[in-house]
């Protein structure tokens, strides 16, 4: 079942790279208190995620913090190391938190999952993106097809 507008988010450690390394946040740790726009996509370096997704929410970062949105965070089921790299390829800085679904356990429990296997890609997300207020979801933009268009940015910020 999919999550749905009113739903709590599922708690599931996440991963993320620090000057450490890897480091674990829990989903809960992550949305407590705060209102975060997720982005979802099905991979790190694939063309559409890399040349428009997360570019579009690196360039409307500062309407977005405008609108309220404490942090902005793209998940993808790639692992931490993957996310640490893509992140540094996109120069994203501190704006973006490069969130690992490495297993696709925040994935599947949120129901967004989708079985790429015969594109050789395996399990992955959906492309998406989703407003959360202190751990419930208050909008849910679900692209429909491939491309990208309900989880833009830009639509992202007109639903704040």
């Amino acid at each position: 079942m999919t999550i749905k507008v009113g739903d709590q988010v599922p708690d599931v450690g996440l991963k993320h790279m620090t000057a450490n390394g890897p480091a674990e946040i829990t989903a809960k740790d992550l949305f407590k208190g705060k209102t975060v726009a997720l982005f979802a996509l099905p991979g790190a370096f694939t063309p559409t995620c890399s040349a428009k997704h997360v570019p579009g929410f690196l360039a409307q970062h500062d309407a977005l913090k405008a609108k309220g949105v404490d942090t902005i965070a793209c998940l993808s089921v790639n692992d931490a190391f993957v996310m640490g790299a893509w992140g540094k390829d996109q120069q994203v800085g501190d704006k973006i938190l490069m969130l690992a679904d490495g297993s696709a356990a925040f994935t599947k429990a949120a129901g967004l999952d989708q079985d790429l296997t015969a594109n050789g890609m395996g399990l992955r997300s959906k492309r998406y993106a989703m407003i959360v207020k202190d751990g419930v979801v208050t909008h849910l933009a679900v692209e429909p097809a491939p491309g990208l268009d309900v989880s833009s940015a830009e639509a992202t910020l007109k639903a704040l």
